[in-house]
């Protein structure tokens, strides 16, 4: 008896043979259900028309029963014999010159009687009357008061109608016997030709279903392949766009999505490898100094502990920055209320002149209401605040401001440091990015990071620009215009 894997590789590995087992082709489905359908289509209309053309025959049949007996009733009620301008001897001369007048329809036959059996036939060829004896019983019973009755015949189904009629003297019948099976016959061999005709048409159809989905599922198979050819280590490899279709757009959409998902595992690796090399230093000092130390040396002992004590506290940094990084996608990493601007900018420029002493200023402070989350705002305001000081020395001016125009909400920070060159402003909000060395600062190059992904958090972004006339204003930008109204 065989057991189940219980190990993680061997359930994986079972998961992707029931995952990978084969099963009806979407291809095999489309050609199915094509031919299922043209089936079902051509058999409802088979069975529709073969219907409708049973009852129209079986009207057909009764209107010419009905033409025969008005023309019968006629005659009779008339009375008058045509060859001799006198009455009707007899009924046997009634039926007789009916019979001699009259042309039955294909497939009818007229029959008189009288003398308690069947006398003449029209068309005479036919001999059903004259030798089945059960026509005859069938007629008898039905004489006296008439009818119309079905009854099997060497020639099929047969529907006889009787007409009695009598004088003084003698009694008989018109009987009138209409072949249905006949009439069916040949509607039977139609729709044998539409059968024949139907199946011709579902295998010429399925054909070129199968055809026309090969070739529309073509682009499908390449995706498919491509996407199998794709790996976690090589990410480099695209679907190839043809035509101007669904499947097409599609493509593109894959495409994209695999643009965004290496430039998302490059970044990835990058930012591990930047994180292991900013951690590796400390880790390094901590280490060295610790295989050093003289135990036996207390002013040594207390210097090492106070200097082991900022690495920790730089490392803390760093790790708490990487978290703050790695939260913000997720959807609580925002609170937001609605919040006065005007108050907030005021609240940032009394929050940032502790800072340092520079020349601070309020370039303006925007009037109106806006949903946001006030805390995370204020982190990254103060953290463009901190880098301005960085870059600045005494004496220069550091303003801030914000303003509210158009739907969107601006806040920035304006310093008359020595700028950022453009060729280096996409590079510093890259993780460990920087654009330069500064003197004093032990900071890891996750600030700008930092302020961006807030930015983007709230659905904006961060801009850098020159400032007159000299240094840099970097802006956080916010609009989402139905959140934002004046006050």
């Amino acid at each position: 008896m065989a057991t189940a894997r219980t190990t993680g590789h061997g359930v994986g590995t079972e998961t992707t043979e029931l995952r990978r087992r084969p099963g009806w082709s979407v291809r095999t489905r489309i050609i199915t259900a094509v031919a299922l359908l043209v089936t079902l289509a051509l058999a409802g209309a088979g069975t529709i028309v073969y219907a409708v053309e049973s009852a129209r025959l079986q009207e057909a049949a009764v209107a010419r029963i009905n033409q025969e007996l008005d023309e019968f009733a006629a005659l009779d009620d008339e009375g008058i014999d045509p060859d001799t301008g006198e009455d009707f001897a007899d009924v046997r001369s009634l039926l007789v010159t009916f019979l001699e007048r009259n042309v039955p329809d294909e497939h009818e036959v007229l029959v008189a009687w009288y003398g308690g059996r069947a006398r003449d036939a029209l068309p005479g060829r036919d001999q059903y009357v004259r030798r089945e004896g059960d026509f005859e019983q069938t007629v008898a019973a039905m004489v006296p008061d008439g009818g119309t009755d079905h009854v099997q015949t060497p020639y099929g189904e047969a529907m006889l109608t009787v007409q009695n009629v009598a004088s003084d003297r003698q009694s008989g019948a018109l009987v009138i016997v209409t072949y249905v099976d006949r009439d069916q016959a040949e509607l039977r061999t139609t729709m044998q030709t539409y059968a024949l005709v139907s199946v011709v048409s579902i295998l010429l159809i399925t054909a070129i279903a199968t055809w026309q989905s090969g070739r529309l599922l073509a682009p499908l198979r390449t995706l498919r392949e491509t996407a199998d050819d794709i790996r976690a280590s090589d990410l480099s490899l695209r679907i190839p766009e043809r035509g101007n279709d669904d499947i097409t757009a599609l493509t593109h959409t894959l495409n994209d999505m695999l643009s965004r998902l290496e430039a998302s595992f490059v970044g990835q690796r990058q930012f591990l490898d930047d994180a292991g090399h900013e951690l590796k230093t400390p880790l390094t000092i901590l280490r060295g100094h610790l295989e050093l130390l003289d135990h036996q040396n207390p002013d040594e002992v207390a210097e090492v502990r106070a200097l082991l004590l900022d690495e920790i506290d730089r490392m803390a940094r760093l790790v708490g920055d990487l978290i703050l990084l790695a939260k913000h996608d997720r959807p609580d990493f925002l609170r937001p209320t609605a919040v006065s601007v005007e108050r907030l900018t005021h609240t940032l420029y009394a929050k940032a002149r502790a800072l340092a002493e520079r020349e601070w200023a309020l370039d303006e402070a925007g009037e109106g209401i806006a949903h946001l989350d006030e805390q995370r705002i204020t982190q990254a305001v103060l953290q463009l605040a901190d880098n301005a000081v960085k870059h600045t020395a005494d004496g220069d001016r550091i303003g801030i401001g914000s303003r509210v125009a158009d739907g969107r909400v601006s806040l920035w920070v304006s310093d008359t440091g020595p700028g950022v060159p453009p060729e280096h402003r996409a590079h510093v909000f890259e993780r460990f990015g920087r654009a330069g060395v500064v003197p004093g600062d032990e900071g890891f190059g996750l600030g700008l990071s930092i302020v961006q992904a807030i930015a983007q958090s709230h659905g904006g972004s961060v801009r850098i620009d020159d400032a007159e006339p000299h240094g840099a204003v970097v802006t956080i930008e916010l609009w989402q215009e139905p959140r934002w109204h004046a006050s």
